[in-house]
Formats: C-alpha cells, sequence, structure tokens
C-alpha cells in the first residue's frame, strides 16, 4: 500500500511537470514601489499624518523664526531643566533661546535630546538617523524625549529613497549605523500590554520648519 501511494504522487509530479502552461506569468517590475504615494497631497502633509498615527508630536513652522518661538514655547511648557544639544549647527540656532548642555557632563539627569536627522520618510512617518551625525548614537536614545529638527528639503518618499539619499551623501564612507525611527520606543511582548520608552524614548516630538524648496 505505501508502494502504491508513493507510485501516485510521483505519477502525479511526472505528470503536471508533463504538461506545463502555454503562457507564464508575466515578469514582475521590481523597481515599481509596493505602497503608492498619494501624489496629490503635499509631502509635508503625508509626513504629518504618518507621523502622529504613530503617536508623535508634530510641529510645522513656516519660518526659522516661528520654529525658534514653537520650540521656546513647547520647552517652557513641559518645563525641562536639563537639555542636551550635540550638534554644532543646531546649539548656534537655539543659542540665547533657552539653556542647554553641549556635552554630556550630567547627561544621566537629561530630560530631552534635541538632534538633528539625515532624512524623513513620507510614507511611514519616519526619521534617518545615522551614527555620522554630531548627536552620535546616545542623545537619540537615551533621554525620555527625543525632539528632532528638521526641513521640507529632507522629505523623501520612501525607504529607499531615504537609503539611496545617505548612500550618495557618505558615498564609500556609510555610517556604521543606519537607523530608522518610527514613532516612540514600543513593546507588547509582556501579556501584550503596549508599554513606552521600552528601548528608547517615550515621546518624539518633530519640528517640521518650511525652507521654501518644496
Amino acid at each position: 500500500m505505501a508502494n502504491s501511494s508513493r507510485d501516485n504522487i510521483l505519477a502525479g509530479i511526472k505528470s503536471a511537470l508533463t504538461h506545463l502552461p502555454e503562457h507564464f506569468p508575466e515578469k514582475p517590475d521590481m523597481n515599481s514601489p509596493i505602497y503608492e504615494i498619494e501624489s496629490d497631497k503635499d509631502p509635508a502633509i503625508l509626513f504629518a499624518e504618518s507621523f502622529t498615527a504613530r503617536k508623535g508630536t508634530f510641529f510645522y513652522a513656516e519660518s526659522p523664526q516661528e520654529f525658534l518661538n514653537q520650540i521656546q514655547a513647547f520647552i517652557k511648557e513641559r518645563g525641562f531643566k536639563n537639555i542636551h544639544i550635540w550638534e554644532k549647527e543646531l546649539a548656534e540656532d537655539l543659542n540665547g533661546v533657552f539653556p542647554f548642555s553641549t556635552t554630556d557632563r550630567n547627561f544621566l539627569e537629561v530630560d530631552c535630546g534635541i538632534t538633528l536627522c539625515e532624512g524623513l520618510i513620507t510614507r511611514t512617518g519616519s526619521m534617518i538617523m545615522t551614527s555620522r551625525q554630531l548627536a552620535g548614537r546616545r542623545l537619540s536614545i537615551f533621554p525620555p524625549v527625543h525632539i528632532v529638527v528638521a526641513t521640507t528639503f529632507q522629505l523623501l518618499p520612501d525607504i529607499k529613497d531615504g537609503l539611496a539619499f545617505v548612500q550618495k551623501k557618505y558615498g564609500d564612507k556609510l555610517p556604521s549605523m543606519i537607523s530608522l525611527v518610527t514613532g516612540a520606543s514600543r513593546t507588547a511582548d509582556i501579556e501584550k500590554t503596549l508599554v513606552l520608552g521600552a528601548h528608547g524614548p517615550k515621546e518624539l516630538v518633530l519640528f517640521l520648519i518650511d525652507d521654501g524648496q518644496a
């Protein structure tokens, strides 16, 4: 009986192989996007929708001065006392707006870290962070609140566009870490209970400045 069953299976396979279809499926287009981007919407709006859907706090500024007013009011409202900014360009822009540290002194007591980013992914509401940024690896991960400052010039449609952007920027000297940050750190591993801040900040805040190039 066992041999008969085996013979039947082999016969079925042989029959299938001798009756191949006349027309095979067309070769898939590996370059076409999997997810359709809504071209009729402003990229900043698309990003804001994706970002806030993942519980991010979003601010849009039409000018650098509006951004300074917004972030000053936000810092005052939250009452942050130990703020760290390690990127020189950002520290120069925010100098005199509110007190902050440009070194890692008292880093263990940090309230929030403020950094730049490499780019923004419109479809997923993600930010690209790399180890080549002057903020390093720690400032975007350790503080309970992570504030990111970006411009509309950095908006990119999808992840592949973001990676291509980083590769073009650094060439054959790619950063040792390229990270996609999508919302606050979270996990539901324990009893399917969502916990924020499991492996990083509990809150992610983005200030998007319109640089007039979009």
